[in-house]
């Protein structure tokens, strides 16, 4: 099994880029899904988080609001880092999991982790080859305006919390990028892919 993960800036088409590797034959574990599961009502996370920053965070049917939580820690640094110091552990070991079942029933899987902060958090190392969405910081910008609610002071608050995309592309094994047609970021994934199906085999 190979395991590749794959990252980029905000609004670089991560999500796209996942999509075709899955189409490809790829499985696909994204670290955002696992987040909200360790979150839910009774998962790994979920009464540490409560504990940490209050019954305000909970809805009436019991589940933590991702919006209330989100409002508390992105504009308070050091409230973030107690919550990544809850989460980050769990969604950690539930990856790992999902791995090991992916390789007990397909030992020659290429697996692709998907996570927006994988080198922030130096957890790309873990892992044999690192793919690197990048395009234009504009352009990530305006991608990120057309999702629902989203607001430009956000956005910017967030791009200036990640790592520059140069710096990522720097650490990266394999660089895809997504500032041209949609034809262009296929091909590009593809020849990723190609290259990963003859080492995993």
């Amino acid at each position: 099994m190979l395991i590749a993960g794959l990252t980029g800036g905000m609004g670089c088409g991560k999500t796209f880029v996942a999509s075709a590797l899955r189409d490809l034959g790829c499985y696909v574990i994204e670290a955002d899904d696992l987040g909200r599961e360790v979150m839910l009502p009774g998962g790994p996370a979920y009464a540490a988080i409560i504990a940490e920053f209050g019954k305000g965070i909970v809805g009436e049917d019991g589940a933590i609001v991702r919006s209330r939580l989100a409002s508390i820690v992105f504009s308070d640094p050091p409230e973030l880092v107690r919550l990544n110091a809850i989460v980050h552990p769990a969604v950690h070991k539930l990856a790992h999991q999902r791995f090991r079942e992916i390789e007990s029933h397909d030992p020659r899987a290429i697996v692709i982790y998907v996570a927006a902060i994988l080198v922030e958090t130096g957890g790309y190392r873990e892992f044999p080859r690192l793919i690197v969405v990048a395009c234009r910081r504009q352009q990530q910008i305006e991608r990120a305006l057309q999702r629902p609610g989203a607001k430009l002071s956000d956005i910017l608050a967030r791009l200036e919390r990640q790592l520059p995309l140069g710096k990522k592309k720097e650490l990266a094994d394999y660089v895809i990028d997504a500032s041209g047609t949609i034809e262009k970021t296929l091909r590009q994934t593809k020849m990723v892919f190609n290259d990963l199906k003859k080492q995993a085999s």
